[in-house]
């Protein structure tokens, strides 16, 4: 590692003689510059020949010169400068319809969306409607938005999975978006013989859990489940009476009015 009072010697080195270049040697082989021979804060070398004195203004102007001209530079905004490189790095804004294109496709990927739920997306991303409108409409034409078989393939799967009524399911579909006359459609796939026997099939399940409680409580319970599931106050009424009576409970006395 050089040392602090050898920097100039080392970057600068002196010849050992003095070759008439205004330079004078020494014994140690360290030259001095003559006081004519220094340049001034501004001024190049002289010429002349000097190789000691003219390499000790060119090493200035080279040093000085550096940092001018990385100034310079940064000044215009060259790819040299940090601006520049942010300007070369920062890529340019996306085409809304193809972000909007995009973000279909990723949420379509994992199950289907309706219509609405789509447009919702694309409003929180900031997508125009205009554009969202031409997207949405193109994904409809070619198939991949399809509102009617989204409520039927909801309608069948909600129904004998969770044992969801009519109602319910209509309630659920309207919170997607799904237009009134599609979800009537949809739902008409159930009639109430249907309708009526899934009933049958969730107080049948769920009656065990109910033994040992009292009547009323029993019927409540187990009637309370079928509404919250979207049964008809009627037929829930019914279904539940009429499995409690199979178990020897007398549901004679019971009205509409003890739901």
């Amino acid at each position: 590692m050089t040392r602090r009072t050898d920097w100039a010697d080392h970057a600068y080195p002196a010849s050992p003689t003095d070759h008439g270049d205004g330079v004078t040697g020494d014994p140690d082989g360290h030259g001095a510059p003559r006081d004519g021979d220094v340049p001034r804060d501004g001024e190049g070398p002289r010429s002349g020949g000097g190789s000691r004195g003219s390499g000790r203004g060119r090493g200035r102007r080279g040093r000085g010169g550096f940092g001018e001209a990385a100034g310079r530079h940064q000044d215009s905004g060259s790819p040299y400068s940090s601006r520049g490189d942010k300007a070369e790095k920062a890529e340019p804004p996306a085409d809304p319809a193809e972000r909007a294109r995009g973000i279909c496709l990723r949420l379509l990927t994992g199950q289907p969306r309706t219509r609405k739920q789509l447009a919702d997306a694309l409003a929180k991303r900031d997508i125009p409607e205009e554009v969202a409108e031409e997207v949405l409409s193109r994904f409809e034409e070619v198939g991949l938005i399809n509102d009617g078989a989204f409520a039927d393939a909801w309608v069948e799967s909600r129904h004998h999975g969770r044992g969801l009524a009519r109602r319910a399911l209509a309630r659920e579909l309207r919170t997607k978006g799904v237009d009134s006359a599609v979800i009537d459609e949809a739902v008409g796939q159930l009639d109430s013989e249907q309708e009526e026997e899934t009933a049958r099939e969730l107080v049948a399940r769920k009656l065990r859990s109910t033994r040992g409680l009292d009547r009323d409580k029993r019927l409540r319970r187990l009637a309370g489940m079928l509404a919250r599931k979207g049964y008809p106050e009627g037929m829930a009424l019914r279904v539940v009476r009429q499995a409690l009576q199979e178990e020897g409970e007398e549901t004679e006395d019971l009205g509409y009015g003890d739901f």
